[in-house]
């Protein structure tokens, strides 16, 4: 079953060139039975696969999924629409950047997919670190495995020019211990989008990921 069409991709690439609340408002019929509707479904069933996988996730698609509108109030780009969907499936959903979670955000011209800790406040990231340092193999062997880097490539983030003294030793054979974040990305071609097998193929991204978010939700408890 395809969840989305090409009206979904059409509807995109068009508020893409029009990104003004008159062109929506003229569109937002199309907005609710070619994006809105199906992609609340394929969330839905999303949710229902991962769940079988992490069981503690009681989330619905409501609590996953972000809102088009943007919030514009900090932005020099005033234009008042994202340009995408996406939906954060976690067991806070969409309301936390730190918890390790399965993130896919929908455009017109592809899907991208991300994985790991974006956000992370100063206590969690010190016991990130700290639990790196302490099981840096195992931290290695993850990031090393040919499926996360096929899939992946590697962890990024922005980095740390300081540490505190107890893990710079630790450092000088794991660099990433000095990240501020720890999050892996990848992107899917646009023909995925209207693909019977979308489902199945986010799913790939998701278990290649799995050990690696584990792995950094056990560090922050």
């Amino acid at each position: 079953m395809a969840y989305l069409n090409k009206d979904f991709i059409n509807f995109f690439k068009n508020l893409s060139v029009n990104n003004t609340t008159a062109w929506f408002d003229e569109n937002r019929k199309t907005y609710e039975t070619a994006v809105k509707q199906p992609f609340k479904l394929l969330v839905d069933e999303m949710i229902k696969r991962i769940k079988k996988h992490q069981p503690e996730i009681a989330i619905t698609s409501s609590d996953a999924i972000f809102r088009i509108n943007k919030d514009i109030r900090f932005s020099k780009d005033k234009t008042p629409y994202n340009t995408h969907v996406g939906a954060n499936i976690s067991s806070q959903g969409r309301k936390s950047k730190e918890e390790p979670g399965f993130y896919f955000q929908l455009s017109h011209d592809g899907i991208m997919v991300c994985g790991g800790v974006y956000m992370v406040e100063a206590a969690n990231l010190q016991k990130i670190r700290s639990y790196i340092a302490a099981n840096q193999k195992a931290f290695a062997a993850l990031y090393n495995d040919k499926t996360f880097k096929d899939t992946y490539g590697s962890i990024q983030g922005e980095q740390n020019k300081k540490l505190p003294e107890d893990l710079k030793a630790a450092a000088t054979k794991e660099p990433l211990i000095a990240n501020k974040q720890f999050y892996y990305s990848a992107k899917m071609k646009a023909k995925a989008i209207t693909e019977d097998t979308l489902p199945d193929q986010l799913m790939e991204y998701y278990h290649a990921a799995k050990k690696m978010n584990d792995f950094l939700k056990k560090a922050m408890q």
